[in-house]
């Protein structure tokens, strides 16, 4: 279950998972009130604020004030912006500096940015002293709507995307809206597609909504407040209900495994690809495919695609720009992505719009068929 607590200026989800349950803080000024949040949550407790250099000019003072004006103690360590930093050297230079810092497990490690911040600074907190903890204020679409919430944390390696890494919750989500109006439009479409996955996975009323009232998320006010939360809402129930991914949560993952492979197949090159966009793609294949084998209509993946394409996302492989490797090369990706059981290919696959499900059943000659037409 999904305890939830609206006021006019504050929604407030709890993730229930017994004694490692968190709330989740969704509306504007979040970041001007952290401090006290992170007093009240973990009275005594020291911090270490990660941040990326890009998030830092924009947003890191509001937070350090915030922090010193309740007394909290707190470092700050930087990280280069993008899907690169989420790899072995910036993990070892981290865990080496929290320690470092003499932070103890009762202490807290605090994500401030996007995506790739929380991934890695989950990561961090997971493994440094077994477990320090963990708080997310993230600053952009997609953390807010998905990666801040459920305890996923990791970081890349040579052979895809986000393979190494511990499932570790946070003590606390603060999630600011106000912060996202300093995001450029490219990353908030890309978070968007996030937000659209929730429709797509289980709930097609949403996804109507979405379809209607998309320009409104966009401007921001009650329509993104409330677009965050029923998205925090979604994941925070099936956290709650499959901690770590061993049912029904894999179906978070729609687009994702097409998407993910795109993102390796452009070796995390943010110019060409971000992961938002990537997802885009690989939702609109999902239906594609499914519509391809006969599990749902050509005009539930044509609507999908048109939905996306209207917000202003890449659907098709060919609009990623520069060359991409040969099938052999999506192929091996796919094969390595974390779904994968006993060597049987996972694929969340749709029967309608808001009608998706598991399929274990795909075999590679079929999948290669298909990727091979989308790659010509």
């Amino acid at each position: 279950m999904t305890a939830v607590t609206e006021t006019s200026a504050l929604t407030q989800l709890e993730v229930s998972l017994g004694e490692r349950s968190y709330p989740i803080l969704i509306g504007g000024g979040l970041l001007q009130q952290a401090g006290t949040h992170i007093a009240q949550t973990l009275p005594g407790a020291r911090c270490v604020v990660i941040c990326d250099e890009t998030v830092a000019t924009i947003h890191l003072k509001t937070l350090e004030d915030s922090l010193g004006a309740v007394g909290v103690g707190f470092d700050t360590l930087l990280v280069p912006a993008g899907e690169k930093t989420k790899c072995f050297s910036q993990f070892e230079r981290l865990c080496d500096e929290v320690l470092s810092l003499r932070l103890e497990r009762g202490d807290a490690v605090v994500a401030l940015g996007g995506g790739v911040v929380g991934d890695l600074s989950g990561f961090v907190s997971g493994v440094v002293r077994r477990g320090m903890q963990f708080v997310q204020i993230p600053t952009t679409l997609l953390a807010q709507v998905d990666s801040s919430v459920g305890g996923k944390t990791g970081i890349n390696s040579r052979h895809g995307k986000n393979l190494l890494g511990v499932f570790h919750q946070p003590t606390l989500v603060l999630a600011d809206t106000d912060a996202l109006d300093t995001l450029p439009q490219r990353d908030f479409r890309a978070g968007y597609a996030e937000v659209a996955k929730y429709g797509l996975i289980n709930d097609e009323p949403f996804f109507k909504w979405l379809e209607n009232n998309w320009e409104d998320v966009f401007k921001g006010g009650e329509a993104r407040i409330h677009a965050v939360a029923h998205s925090c809402r979604a994941k925070a129930a099936v956290v709650a209900a499959d901690e770590r991914e061993s049912g029904n949560r894999a179906l978070l993952n729609l687009g994702h495994t097409f998407g993910h492979a795109l993102e390796g197949a452009v070796a995390y090159e943010g110019s060409r690809l971000v992961h938002g966009e990537g997802v885009s793609i690989g939702m609109t294949l999902a239906y594609e495919f499914s519509a391809q084998l006969g599990l749902c209509a050509i005009e539930d993946a044509e609507r999908v695609e048109a939905h996306l394409e209207k917000v202003g996302l890449p659907t098709q492989i060919k609009q990623v720009p520069g060359q991409l490797p040969p099938l052999e090369t999506f192929m091996d990706l796919i094969a390595q992505d974390k779904k994968v059981t006993r060597g049987q290919l996972t694929f969340i696959l749709a029967r309608g719009i808001g009608q998706s499900f598991i399929d274990k059943t795909i075999e590679p000659e079929t999948l290669a068929s298909y990727l091979k037409e989308k790659l010509a």
